[in-house]
Formats: C-alpha cells, structure tokens, sequence
C-alpha cells in the first residue's frame, strides 16, 4: 500500500444501478462494518472491513461510529447568486423573476460581492454533502471567474456557466448574442477541463434569449468537446403559453432548444414538469437530462413532476435543489419533498431510488458516472459520512429501524444539514460538522 493511502470505516451503502431499470435488490451494494480505501484522492478500495483490514498494514483507519458512508450528493441544478433571496415570499415563476431575481442578480456585476456569495455557497453545499453541481451564474462573466475560483480552491468537481439573457429582461441584467458568445468562450478557454472543473453553456431560458443569441449559443455547445448545456424547460404553464407566443414556428418548448441545437449528451434541462410524450422521448433519443427539483415546483406552485413517466421513456434524471427557489441546499430535504410530490400522484419513491437520484443517477445525468456517483475502484473519493444520532429524533428513529430501507427513509425524511457529520472531496475532509 501506498504511504498516502488512507481508510475509512463504517456501515457503506452505494448504488449500483437504477433500481428502475435493475429491480432494488440489485441497485445496490451495503457493507454493515464496511471499508472504504482511497489513494490518491481516488477510491482503491470497498468491501468488508473484515475481509480488508489484514490486508492494509500501516494505513491510517478513520473509523465513525453510529453512521453511513454513502458517494457525496449531486445537485444537477441550482443558481449561487440566488443564495441570498432564498425564501422569498408570495410569487410564482413569472413574477418572482422580476419580484427577486433580477434585482438580487444585478448585484452580481460586483466581483467582491460575487466572490464572498461564491464562498457562501459552496460552504452551504458541502455542510449538507453536496460535492458536485451544476450551478448558473449570473449575466456577468466575473460571477463565473469568482465561483471556479472559489471551487478551485477547494479541489471540487463543479459545473457553471453565465447566464445568457438578451431580451425581456431588465437594461442591467442583459448581454447582446455577440457579447455573450465572447464571454462565454472566454470562460470555456480558462476554466472548461481545469482541474475538476466544467463549464456549461447557460441560457437563462428560451423567452429571454433572442433568436440570435439562440442560435449563437448552440454553436457554442457545439465547438468544444464535452461542455455542458444547461437551462430552463416547461415548469410553469404560464411560461410555457409565453414559449408558444415568442416561437410560434416551433412545435413546443423543447423544439425550441432542438432547432437551435441545444440539445444532446449533456444538455440539462431544469424542472421538465409538464412534458409531453413525445418530448420525453426526444430527451430520451438525444441522452438529454432532466432535472427534478421537488423543493422549487412545490414553492413557486409550478405542479408535480412525473418522475416514473420519464423513466418510461428511458430519460436521464438527475435531482436538483433549484436555489434560491428551492427551498434548501440539502438533498435530504429535496428527497423528503420528492416523495411528498410522488405520494401526491397516488405513487411511491423507494428509499434506495432515493439514494440513486442523489447519487449514481445525478452522475449519470451529467455523463460523470465514469468519475463520480459510487465507489467502484478508479472513481473520485467523494463522499459524505452520515450520522445516525444527529438529533434525538433520529437517534430515537434509528432505534426503531429494523432494516437498512427504513434506516435510509427515516435518514431522508428527517435529515438535513444536521445529519452530515463530515464530507470529503476527492479525499480531502472539506466540511466537519462542529
């Protein structure tokens, strides 16, 4: 072994595969006294402690007691400049675009007030076990260079993008179709592949960008290898009646996105709460993703995702928190909504899909299933270390629980930030709690 390997022991649960597709006994891999073994900031290693401590002799063994290890939480969309009007009271999408956002965003033209949000930010996310996102910007270009600073710093796999907004939007908060292309390429050529970062090409959404910019905007998405595409897509039926009068020519929302070629392997689209059918299996045919963010439907009242119509259909699904109109950075608490938004539906979210969705399935939406999302040998060690006496609520639950499937929904109906004890990025302790 390695004289920089390192050990970490516990009850391990990662998944697998989508329970979906598999069936849930297969989804998944537990380890009760479990080990996981990294090197390098990679995992070497998983297995039962009993099988692997003979072979581990000098290694430096952390070991938690009363808790799980699971791969760190994956946030497929979010929006930094918004941490500071999380919250805010009263308005569906439309309005609360103008009401909030927009004013909060100009803000963002200011480095300093950008870099201290950033900083703000991801510290929210790894205090609840987020250790990836795909995350937009602000219109500004600096709001982009202060946030991968910031995530530099901390060695973290991150996605960002600045926004593009030409059009139907405050004088203060646009670009023009030529400035954003520039801005946005300049981005791509500092940040897109440094180190463990990302960068994505970010519409706000199709009623504030020009065709022009559009267009621009997809010629972007496809000059470089591997960037991301990442916008809005039919979360409030107001907007989508706004998409149809501002595109008449195009067959529905998505075929916005289509024409413009805005669509494709790694191509995010937020929300997707009233698709059709053939939508979702246009998203399905180009490997799109789509984003559940049961926090922010519910607050802004934008309707109830029909999570087992896309995996029908075969689309890519990853959860997301949609801050500032979500309501929490933790992805426990983005569960517990989402099987609120099930219930409604008269359906049910198994607690190991749960772990899927937070997990291997956020990867697979952001095609870094080969990087990040389980515990597989090769992948990046990041990983969160849950606490089962968090609270005396969940201390007294876990008392209760007489299987690993209720410990796991009791974790993702009571948990929050509380329940993260320590969370890891690429095998660096990023956030202790206390």
């Amino acid at each position: 072994m390695s004289t920089t390997t390192l050990a970490y022991r516990a009850a391990i649960l990662h998944s697998l595969a989508d329970p979906a597709v598999v069936g849930v006994e297969q989804s998944y891999e537990y380890f009760e006294d479990g080990l996981l073994v990294i090197d390098g900031g990679q995992i070497v290693q998983v297995g039962n402690a009993a099988d692997l401590l003979p072979t581990l002799k000098g290694v430096d063994i952390t070991e938690y007691r009363d808790a799980l290890i699971t791969p760190g939480f994956i946030d497929t969309h979010t929006h930094y400049p918004q941490t500071g009007m999380i919250a805010s009271y009263g308005e569906q999408l439309l309005d609360w675009l103008n009401t909030y956002t927009f004013p909060t965003e100009q803000q963002f033209a200011d480095k300093a007030h950008a870099a201290n949000v950033a900083g703000i930010f991801l510290k929210e996310l790894l205090r609840n076990g987020t250790t990836t996102a795909l995350v937009f910007g602000s219109v500004h270009k600096q709001s982009v260079n202060a946030f991968f600073e910031a995530a530099e710093a901390l060695n973290l796999r991150m996605i960002a993008g600045k926004v593009l907004m030409d059009r139907n939007a405050p004088d203060y908060l646009t670009d023009t179709p030529e400035s954003g292309y520039a801005d946005s390429k300049e981005l791509i050529e500092r940040w897109h592949g440094k180190g463990r970062l990302h960068y994505a090409v970010t519409p706000r959404f199709a009623p504030t960008s020009s065709p022009e910019q559009l267009a621009l905007a997809g010629k972007l998405f496809q000059e470089y290898p591997d960037l991301y595409m990442h916008t809005h897509l039919s979360e409030n039926r107001q907007e989508i009646e706004w998409v149809k009068a501002l595109f008449p020519e195009r067959k529905g929302y998505l075929d916005v996105y289509d024409h413009y070629q805005l669509i494709g392997a790694r191509a995010v689209f937020a929300h997707g709460v009233h698709l059709c059918d053939a939508e979702c299996q246009r998203l399905a045919a180009t490997g799109s993703a789509v984003a559940f963010c049961p926090t922010s439907n519910l607050f802004l009242g934008s309707g109830l995702f029909d999570l087992n119509k896309l995996e029908e259909h075969g689309v890519r699904v990853g959860l997301g928190t949609d801050v500032g109109a979500g309501t929490s950075f933790s992805q426990l608490q983005s569960l517990n909504e989402a099987y609120k938004v099930m219930q409604l539906q008269g359906k049910k979210l198994d607690p190991f899909k749960s772990l899927y969705l937070a997990t291997l399935g956020g990867a697979n939406a952001l095609y870094l299933d080969d990087k990040l999302g389980n515990f597989l040998p090769g992948k990046d060690a990041d990983f969160v270390v849950l606490d089962y006496t968090a609270t005396p609520l969940i201390s007294y639950r876990m008392q209760q629980a007489t299987t690993l499937a209720e410990k796991l929904f009791a974790l993702t109906m009571l948990g929050d930030d509380r329940a993260i004890k320590e969370t890891f990025a690429a095998g660096v302790s990023v956030h202790r709690r206390d």
